[in-house]
């Protein structure tokens, strides 16, 4: 288990398969940011389903949610 916070309030998410413990009530794109991704870089499956972009500001982290994160590579 990764620990992304350490706050009073904490809950424990699956990204990508492994467990995780991070802050009650943290939003999608501050948890993403702190695992270094490059937003404009990823497709993200919340609790199943694909997230479209326009909702991920107003997506708070909640017990118990699974995230599929996918890394887009460009190449040739």
């Amino acid at each position: 288990m990764f620990k992304l916070f350490k706050n009073k309030r904490s809950v424990t998410i699956t990204i990508n398969g492994e467990s995780h413990t991070c802050d009650d009530n943290l939003s999608l794109p501050l948890l993403l940011t702190s695992l270094g991704f490059n937003s404009r870089l990823i497709a993200l499956e919340y609790n199943g389903e694909i997230l479209h972009r326009q909702y991920w500001e107003t997506t708070m982290i909640k017990n118990g949610d699974r995230l599929e994160v996918v890394t887009i590579v460009g190449g040739g």
